[in-house]
């Protein structure tokens, strides 16, 4: 990161320019019982070279380094990251934060916008995607509004209890103080949704599930987006891994009217759970009730390609309370990122990607079942799967930890009855040592 420090004389200049005598002048209006009036403890001065040794004794004392191999996913993905992606993310005319409302000033950060788009309604499947959401749990949460904003007079919406369990409480966060109704769909044995309960009189506006789910399990999308058209409600298909659609037929072309979901692993590394991204898109004839922003492509006076926002029916905008969004950021420098991500491994470079993470986690499910776990449900899985052991298996993570590889996320926490159930995740970062080395630790 860089390190530009200021002079004396560079900040008399700047009070100057703005007026202020000082610091304590500088943050008047702020009252002095919000402010902190002690010394900070911070430790002495350290010169450049210091600061980097200090910075490595910290990162030793951390469980999880990035020297170990990490077999849990649950929405954070370990991917390999080609190194043109940092390279040109880096650059100072892509690298801003800026949201790009005047086209004269940023046709670059638009173009990139406007890729993005065009290489996620291919990925979705979808008639137009948006650039973008916050992260994929606020990005369903948005869908299922956007539902209920077509759906007009509804009041209920439902979703999948296989949806990643933060995914749905940030889904409660936001419906909490409204007047509309969440009901959850529960799943059968074999780890998919179960929409018997669904019929034209429950009167949802949208029904939300994910695919793959929490579980690892591909949904049967096509019988879920019949049963849910049926019951007269729009379908709202959700992932955490957009990777499993260079593998799996889009949800878009299964029958969904709103894809939405989180774009983690395409370029972004895991970053202790963010930033993340927010992938979005729709039919075309739900388009005026897309929540986020949106970027056209148009000609100026003289004929050329430009690029602008476009159906900015957002609260800064017009619309205010009746805005379709009201999210003031749209994670740019992530969305540019995945449009890079993307354009790097192009349509066959994300189907070999994905199915080297299938075939690694039948692998390891294979192996582990061999060893006396139990696989859990009997649907197909992408990269993640759950196993219940017959004996405790802490004993093992801990012996594997300190090989530094994490595996197994504990089910328990997040659904009662899952005692001694884990979910595990494999991506292309496990070499065939490392999954062999997971098995004979469960045979001891």
């Amino acid at each position: 990161m860089r390190y530009l420090p200021h002079t004396d004389e560079d900040i008399r200049n700047m009070f100057d320019a703005i007026g202020v005598k000082d610091f304590e002048e500088l943050f008047s209006t702020v009252p002095e019982s919000c402010r902190y009036d002690k010394e900070m403890a911070l430790p002495d001065p350290k010169t450049e070279w210091g600061l980097n040794e200090y910075m490595a004794e910290i990162r030793k004392m951390m469980k999880v380094t990035p020297e170990h191999t990490v077999l849990i996913g649950a929405g954070r993905y370990q991917h390999n990251i080609p190194s043109t992606i940092p390279s040109i993310m880096g650059r100072s005319e892509l690298l801003t934060a800026y949201t790009p409302y005047q086209p004269e000033m940023a046709q670059g950060t638009l173009q990139g916008l406007f890729e993005y788009q065009t290489l996620t309604a291919r990925l979705l499947g979808v008639d137009v995607a948006n650039a973008s959401m916050y992260d994929g749990a606020s990005a369903l949460a948005e869908a299922l509004l956007m539902g209920l904003r077509v759906g007009k007079k509804k009041k209920r919406v439902a979703m999948s209890a296989a949806i990643h369990p933060h995914f749905r409480e940030v889904v409660r966060t936001y419906f909490h103080p409204t007047e509309f109704e969440i009901v959850e769909l529960p799943f059968l044995e074999n780890g998919r949704t179960d929409f018997a309960s669904l019929s034209n009189g429950d009167d949802f506006a949208a029904v939300a599930l994910q695919s793959p789910n929490f579980f690892g399990v591909v949904e049967e999308m096509e019988a879920a987006a019949e049963a849910i058209h049926q019951a007269g409600a729009l379908f709202v298909a959700g992932f955490s891994e957009p990777l499993a659609f260079g593998l799996l037929k889009s949800p878009g072309e299964a029958g969904a009217d709103i894809v939405c979901g989180e774009g983690q692993s395409f370029g972004m590394p895991e970053s202790f759970g963010g930033p993340g991204l927010g992938m979005f898109g729709c039919k075309q004839k739900y388009v005026r009730n897309l929540p986020g922003r949106l970027v056209g492509e148009t000609t100026d006076l003289d004929g050329n390609r430009g690029y602008v926002l476009t159906l900015a029916t957002r609260e800064q905008h017009i619309r205010r309370e009746k805005a379709t969004s009201n999210i003031c950021s749209n994670q740019g420098i992530c969305t540019l990122t995945a449009a890079m991500y993307m354009a790097s491994l192009g349509g066959t470079g994300l189907r070999k990607l994905a199915r080297l993470n299938y075939d690694k986690s039948e692998y390891l499910k294979q192996g582990l079942e061999e060893a006396g776990a139990s696989v859990c449900f009997s649907s197909p899985t992408f990269n993640e799967f759950v196993v219940e052991f017959k004996d405790d298996f802490r004993p093992v993570q801990g012996r594997l930890m300190e090989q530094k590889i994490v595996a197994g996320l504990d089910l328990a926490k997040y659904y009662p009855g899952f005692d001694n159930r884990y979910l595990f995740c494999v991506t292309e970062t496990a070499s065939k040592e490392i999954l062999d080395t997971v098995i004979s630790e469960v045979k001891k």
